[in-house]
């Protein structure tokens, strides 16, 4: 059964049957023939409203869409009452195009954006009818792929995935498929090439890791002791894919049917960054900066906005007003966009002149809040994760902003950190004051509405290839300590304060920094019921308390002790671009307040080879 058996009268007892029905302008439908045509479904372990907001999705669907030997469908983690009406239709899960079921296909590519969605995997393979474990798949399931951020350390999902892609999907992708094609048609003539030998066939290419052809012994005191191939093709060092151009973006997006999180047209004008912030696992593992050209970055949105209807169009990049040439870009966008009436927004801005004018220019069809990432509270604690940003720059920036006409200042904090004691944690209130108080160094007539300062604490969580992955992880008890402290201090009525999920945190941070024995917790967790674990209200601390306590495995040992610098790390065998000697280089700047450059104001050693 298919979704071609759900009928309309099944479909509205669902809240948004949108979000299954396909059909959207601008997807994708080809002629099935599956001798001829690779079947590859992407696979995003989140509801349709979120992964329809994902520009990886829309980039890697026309990307794999443009070559005529593979077709792209895309399949979302249904919500809590479509699950039901599979269960209760006995419909398996299936794929938005075509609704053919997932496991008829060739491939499924699962995105890893976000350790709590590991889960999500798992149902989502269960609610197709495919077995969870690799090692209980034989020849005629899916291959089951994995990429995307957290595929830096793909050991805790290790026991589901036939092989992960690490690094750009615009690569070496196409050289995958390209031997899957062959192994396809070899198999035609040839009964006895199975799966092992694809995957064999494939550990060459950088990107890919098979872990099913890998060992892992441990030393009495749970760290990993050894890290070796079992199979003649697996490489010891896995290299990731790297574009070392961005050159593909496609001429249009997918327009959903539904209301999704984000409703417009998105430009990625650069991929990487160069600051350098200890924290930051994108600033590391997507390095080195590549940047689109203006001339490329106004054509793909003029493409889009014809191609989509958008009424907003968004800038992409981890810190899009470190483009090069950011300023001319702003006001040739403006001009090209003005006409349409269309909105341009920034995801992260600079607190400096040049890039807050050219923000102001950008509000002329509607304002908008502004977001600031001070990231800590106090000079030391910006020092220790190498923010490269004082106090008077960060007051400044929010006072060119009020004159600029923003009132609405967000500000996003971190909890946590290395280093921390009392007083940093109390500095957050302080600066969240200080900045509604700069908004009456305006004069009285130009303070037309009221100021607004929204202040958000995260819960830091230490991630892999980051100067951090050595640190240990603060205790549930302890950041909610620090949240509540900092909600005591404020004491302005302009100022609204929110703060994550300590407990949600605390599994996030096992997770990052696990190896593959996890996977057996991450089983044990999905089957007692944790699903949509990266949603609030669906999170059970208790489920994984549970799991953990099942399958041996201790938080404190994953998540909050220090590393040492010699213990071997569950992703020391993937060579991300960064030397392992220079984040150590970094973990020990941070522990003395030492900040590093930026890398335009000089090469800083880090091993990409970007340098000169």
């Amino acid at each position: 059964m298919s979704r071609k058996q759900l009928s309309n009268s099944d479909l509205v007892r669902v809240v948004k049957p949108g979000c299954y029905t396909g059909g959207e302008y601008n997807a994708v439908v080809k002629e099935t023939d599956t001798n001829n045509l690779t079947r590859f479904a992407f696979c995003f372990p989140d509801t349709y409203e979120v992964g329809m907001s994902h520009l990886g999705l829309q980039i890697l669907y026309f990307f794999l869409n443009r070559r005529e030997d593979t077709w792209c469908e895309r399949a979302f983690m249904p919500w809590v009452d479509m699950i039901s009406l599979l269960g209760e239709t006995g419909t398996p899960l299936f794929a938005i195009e075509s609704g053919d079921m997932l496991k008829d296909f060739d491939m499924l590519g699962f995105t890893l954006q976000y350790e709590m969605s590991y889960t999500n995997v798992l149902a989502m393979l269960d609610l197709a009818g495919i077995p969870l474990n690799a090692n209980e798949r034989e020849e005629e399931w899916p291959l089951i792929v994995a990429g995307g951020p957290c595929a830096t350390n793909p050991e805790p999902m290790a026991d589901f995935v036939d092989f992960f892609y690490i690094g750009d999907g615009e690569a070496t992708l196409d050289t995958v498929l390209d031997r899957y094609r062959e192994f396809k048609q070899a198999k035609h003539t040839n009964a006895a090439s199975s799966k092992v030998d694809f995957l064999a066939s494939i550990c060459d290419i950088p990107g890919i890791y098979v872990p099913r052809f890998y060992d892992v012994t441990y030393n009495d005191d749970g760290t990993i002791n050894s890290f070796l191939p079992n199979h003649p093709a697996a490489p010891t060092t896995v290299l990731r894919a790297f574009a070392p151009s961005l050159g593909f973006f496609p001429d249009r997006f997918i327009v959903p049917l539904t209301e999704s999180v984000h409703n417009r047209a998105v430009v990625e004008i650069a991929r990487g960054c160069m600051r350098g912030c200890r924290f930051c696992q994108a600033g590391f593992i997507y390095r080195p900066v590549r940047e689109r050209t203006q001339q490329d970055v106004l054509a793909h949105a003029e493409a889009l906005l014809d191609a989509t209807g958008h009424d907003e169009i968004s800038l992409l990049a981890l810190s899009a007003c470190d483009h090069e040439n950011f300023g001319p870009l702003i006001d040739a966008l403006l001009e090209q966009t003005a006409k349409r009436r269309v909105n341009i927004s920034l995801p992260s801005t600079r607190v400096d002149a040049v890039s807050l004018t050219a923000l102001a220019k950008t509000q002329a069809v509607r304002k908008s809040s502004l977001t600031v990432a001070p990231e800590a509270g106090s000079q030391k604690m910006r020092d220790i994760i190498n923010k490269n940003l004082t106090e008077d720059d960060i007051l400044e920036g929010c006072y060119l902003a009020y004159r600029a006409g923003f009132d609405k200042i967000k500000l996003y904090f971190m909890a946590g950190l290395p280093g921390e004691d009392q007083d940093d944690v109390l500095a957050i209130a302080d600066m969240a004051e200080k900045v509604v108080e700069t908004y009456y160094r305006l004069d009285y007539e130009d303070r037309k509405r009221p100021v607004s300062v929204s202040v958000s604490t995260a819960c830091f969580v230490p991630k892999p290839f980051t100067p951090f992955q050595w640190a240990a992880m603060v205790y549930p008890g302890d950041f909610t300590q620090d949240q509540q402290a900092v909600k005591s201090r404020i004491r302005k009525k302009q100022i609204s304060y929110r703060y994550h999920d300590a407990k949600t945190a605390q599994v996030e941070g096992v997770l990052a920094r696990g190896d593959r024995r996890l996977g057996r917790a991450i089983l044990a967790a999905y089957r007692s019921g944790a699903v949509f674990d990266g949603w609030s209200e669906r999170f059970r601390y208790d489920l994984w308390l549970a799991a953990f306590t099942q399958e041996d495995i201790d938080p404190v040992f994953y998540a909050h002790r220090e590393r040492p610098a010699d213990e071997q790390l569950p992703w020391d065998f993937i060579n991300i671009g960064v030397a392992k000697k220079f984040l150590l280089r970094e973990w020990d700047r941070s522990q003395t307040g030492k900040t590093t450059p930026n890398c335009r104001d000089g090469c800083t050693g880090c091993g990409c080879g970007c340098a000169g």
